[in-house]
């Protein structure tokens, strides 16, 4: 993902923390808001995959996602996940589909932060990037409200 990160001149600052398992652990572990921490949710759809990025504060609501994007999107197994993301430590999907060719749905109260951080594929290391540079890194997904906080 980093070359990925270099190659479209995206900018970001690496913070590493202690070992987590939860995104809700992570913000808290670096003194993050979890609206400000942009966690990302692999669904299929039809014969592929596409990720959902919305704030490890909230949930993912799945019948406003079908209402919006239709019918045929379902979460994803972990072997699924596991094989997309075979670069990344179990459940550290981070928050960069176009890295791994997949389409991006991104909840819009994630892009109104001024500042995201995102999973950098592991459970020790997140990135920090400005409003900007995650709408670089989101360029061309679609956006729509499907999320709510917990």
């Amino acid at each position: 993902m980093h070359n990925y990160l270099a190659a479209e001149n995206i900018e970001y600052d690496e913070i590493p923390h202690v070992l987590t398992m939860s995104s809700a652990l992570t913000a808290q572990a670096c003194h993050v808001s979890g609206d400000r921490l942009a966690k990302a949710i692999v669904l299929r759809r039809n014969d592929g995959y596409l990720l959902a990025v919305l704030p490890a504060s909230h949930h993912l609501r799945l019948a406003d996602l079908r209402a919006r994007f239709g019918d045929d999107i379902a979460m994803a197994a972990e072997g699924e996940i596991d094989r997309l993301f075979a670069d990344c430590a179990h459940g550290a999907v981070p928050a960069a589909g176009s890295c791994y060719g997949l389409d991006v749905i991104v909840d819009d109260s994630i892009r109104m932060q001024p500042e995201i951080y995102i999973e950098a594929g592991d459970h020790e290391t997140l990135l920090h990037l400005g409003r900007a540079q995650f709408a670089r890194l989101t360029a061309g997904s679609l956006h729509g409200s499907f999320s709510a906080h917990d």
